[in-house]
């Protein structure tokens, strides 16, 4: 008897030391809860705006151009055409070539944000972590990007606890 007793004990206990606690939080909630990610976020908003009418404009200019070159058509030889016809090719090639180094992978854009954004979403997760540790969580999801979440009981939501450690509640705000 008192050997079965131990035995249950122990199975008990294994069992216990096997269960994973996991948690999860609303990592968009909370950058949007933080000021410098709002400050971050305009300024890369603010510098895509005007990206984005520079190299709008640099467009408009260029059909401008090809306009005239179709309405000139008629008056140039064909080796004057042809001459005005590459220079306008190369003018196309270099705005497609700028709004590539701006906006495309590994572009101005893209590197503007990771230099801002990278170094908050840093502070998160080190706030998550702690997080994480303080509450002997194995696993925490993140309920605002993929995988999805159909369902999430409310008391496994950390999302309150990373603020608070971040200094985000709102009797400090």
């Amino acid at each position: 008897m008192i050997r079965l007793i131990i035995l249950l004990f122990f199975t008990i206990i294994s069992l216990n030391s096997y269960s994973q606690k996991f948690g999860y939080v609303n990592s968009e909630f909370i950058l949007n809860s933080m000021p410098e990610y709002k400050e971050a976020f305009s300024e890369i908003e603010n510098l895509s705006k005007a990206w984005e009418k520079e190299v709008s404009e640099m467009y408009i200019d260029v059909e401008k151009k090809e306009v005239i070159l179709k309405n000139e058509e008629i008056l140039l030889t064909k080796e004057m055409y042809e001459e005005k016809r590459i220079e306008l090719d190369e003018e196309w090639n270099e705005v497609r070539s700028y709004q590539q180094k701006v906006f495309g992978f590994e572009g101005l854009y893209f590197l503007k944000k990771k230099e801002l954004i990278q170094p908050i979403q840093d502070i998160l997760f080190e706030s998550i972590e702690r997080v994480a540790k303080k509450n002997r969580l194995q696993i925490i999801f993140d309920k605002s990007s993929e995988p999805v979440l159909l369902y999430t009981n409310p008391i496994h939501d950390y999302t309150d606890y990373v603020l608070e450690d971040l200094g985000l509640t709102e009797k400090n705000i």
